[in-house]
């Protein structure tokens, strides 16, 4: 078989798995409502914890289906619904709506820019896709105290987003194979880091907006993440589509986070 013909095949039963998957967790939620909603979770506070680790769990399996969806897709020409928008404004408010979560892990989060908004051409779900994913990393391997920071540098051609850490580093010899860490199973982190396919969709979604993005680490002094977008608009923007919604209409925030945080972010004060 050609490793076309294998690609696409894989594609076709990772979109299976996926959902199958959303199948079974809408189920599995509509369950968890009945047994502890929302007014009996604010009363009983071991319900609220226990009910918060399942929670968390469903939130976690979603974002794998999702990912495992994306992953179908790695082969396929790279296609975004660009509009014009404003991209300060845009990662201002991701920093604002993920600052609770890094309190609860006790980090330091920042926003930076010379600029008080500035347009481009972007597709928004895809690219507050990529932003999560990239913080959730950012999150996970970085100790409490630790800082994270987001700056947007605006050039003549190019618009920067770099998002740094003062994390644990990586490696050089895992630098090597870092976008494509799925298939390595034996750089495959335990659970919950997942099977090394967020990196490979980011990469993927920069590429959509004819961009690109770069990681630079060293160990004991933190990541830096540099996506490239191009600094122009678009000059026919895409009609609006109907868009399958990958949160299943949960909080996109906690969904993309789910596993880097603890489960007092997925109790009730939380999720309301």
């Amino acid at each position: 078989m050609e490793p076309n013909e294998k690609n696409r095949e894989l594609g076709e039963v990772l979109q299976q798995v996926s959902g199958q998957l959303r199948s079974s967790l809408n189920n599995i939620y509509r369950s968890l409502e009945r047994i502890a909603p929302p007014e009996l979770r604010d009363q009983e506070e071991g319900l609220d914890i226990d009910a918060a680790i399942l929670c968390q769990s469903y939130y976690r399996i979603l974002r794998l289906a999702n990912n495992l969806s994306d992953a179908a897709e790695f082969d396929k020409p790279v296609h975004a619904k660009l509009k014009n928008d404003d991209i300060v404004g845009f990662c201002r408010e991701i920093i604002r709506r993920a600052q609770v979560p890094a309190e609860l892990l006790g980090l330091e989060l920042e926003f930076r820019c010379a600029k008080s908004s500035h347009i481009i051409a972007l597709d928004k779900d895809r690219l507050e896709r990529m932003m999560l994913n990239l913080l959730s990393n950012a999150f996970k391997f970085t100790p409490k105290g630790g800082r994270i920071t987001l700056e947007i540098r605006v050039e003549v051609k190019r618009v920067e987003l770099r998002l740094t850490d003062t994390g644990c580093g990586i490696a050089p010899e895992l630098l090597e194979t870092i976008f494509d860490r799925y298939l390595h199973t034996e750089r495959i982190d335990p659970p919950p880091h997942g099977l090394g396919l967020g990196l490979p969709i980011c990469r993927r979604i920069a590429q959509e907006h004819g961009g690109s993005l770069l990681l630079t680490s060293r160990p004991g002094e933190g990541t830096t993440v540099t996506v490239s977008l191009p600094n122009q608009k678009a000059q026919k923007q895409e009609l609006s589509t109907f868009i399958v919604d990958t949160t299943g209409g949960f909080n996109p925030i906690l969904l993309e986070l789910s596993d880097a945080l603890p489960k007092q972010a997925f109790t009730q004060k939380f999720m309301d």
